[in-house]
């Protein structure tokens, strides 16, 4: 073949109409994420718009109080990506939901616990109003802490409280404990004295976490997306890992996660040590999203049935863990 001036034209054009095609195509993928006020470090390239710049895409941002919020968004199809504890996770994964989780954002220590007041022994808590998000992570632990100290869930009265509500139930008076998480935690703990943490109902065999999960259907339609997603949380954990004392009050990573999540700024430092952060390098390993990940769901299934949360467990949940993203993250170079 002969090249002419007028075919390198026309080559050169080709060339430029898929260029400029691919762009708008990534342009004009909408990717809705709905996300918690959790202190946790990848608030802070969301406050960055770092998100958007990795993966392409226009990212609709929406707020939810706690993980079943989520969960029902992702099930109606209004959100693609979102921020979920072990609890609704495990209930989501049971009732068949085509999701997946492809990051454990943090195993849950001591930023959830059960704040009370007016109360000095596990025993004080029959008859009293204890507050807590139903199907949270929070909810579960509340439960198996009830079953730790033998005291019968039906013999207090359990209240199913937003976070938000929960502050203001607390203010008022109205009940008497909350297991909940930071930042309300720590607005309740001024007041108030901690029962017990999610570190102890791990250690009494109850393990937490938060995860990031994706709808199936958006993962296959747009695996570059969700890929520059996971790496992007995956270089906020890797920031605050390497220098967490560099995250204190003065900085600004602390300022954005306190405009993000209502948190105070000056009690960001301390929120974020409630977690263990686990890093892009750890999440495809068999403690994590390679098969401990996979246990604690079924585990924390088989508890959520047991006190007849969900109507049905699964044998196998497997299809509901992925490595694949972490895996591919990896891969890319900043």
């Amino acid at each position: 073949m002969t090249i002419t001036r007028r075919t390198l034209l026309a080559a050169t054009a080709a060339v430029a109409m898929a260029a400029s095609f691919s762009t708008a195509r990534a342009a004009d993928v909408t990717l809705n994420i709905g996300y918690q006020p959790i202190v946790e470090p990848s608030r802070v390239p969301q406050a960055d718009g770092t998100y958007e710049k990795a993966t392409g895409a226009k990212i609709n941002w929406q707020k939810f109080d706690g993980g079943a919020d989520v969960i029902a968004a992702i099930a109606s199809g209004s959100l693609d990506i979102g921020y979920v504890g072990s609890s609704p996770l495990a209930a989501a994964a049971s009732r068949e939901l085509p999701i997946e989780a492809i990051f454990v954002v943090g195993l849950i220590s001591e930023a959830e616990a059960l704040a009370v007041k007016s109360v000095e022994k596990p025993e004080d808590l029959v008859g009293k109003k204890i507050a807590t998000p139903f199907v949270s992570t929070a909810h579960y632990s509340l439960l198996t802490a009830l079953k730790h100290w033998n005291v019968d869930p039906k013999s207090v009265e359990i209240l199913n409280l937003r976070p938000p509500e929960i502050a203001a139930a607390w203010e008022r008076g109205d009940i008497e404990g909350a297991y909940v998480w930071d930042p309300v935690l720590a607005q309740l703990k001024k007041s108030g004295k901690v029962l017990a943490t999610s570190a102890d109902v791990a250690e009494w065999g109850g393990p937490t976490f938060d995860a990031w999960i994706v709808s199936k259907k958006f993962a296959e339609e747009h695996p570059d997306v969700v890929t520059a997603f996971v790496k992007v949380t995956g270089d906020a954990t890797a920031a605050y890992r390497a220098n967490p004392d560099a995250w204190n009050a003065t900085s600004p990573e602390a300022e954005k996660i306190a405009r993000l999540t209502g948190a105070k700024q000056d009690e960001v430092p301390a929120l974020l040590k409630g977690y263990i952060f686990p890093t892009l390098e750890e999440q495809a390993g068999e403690p994590l999203l390679g098969g401990g990940t996979v246990k604690a769901v079924s585990d924390t299934s088989a508890f959520l049935l047991e006190q007849g949360k969900i109507p049905a467990a699964l044998s196998d949940y497997t299809p509901y863990v992925s490595t694949r993203w972490v895996t591919d993250a990896a891969k890319l170079v900043n």
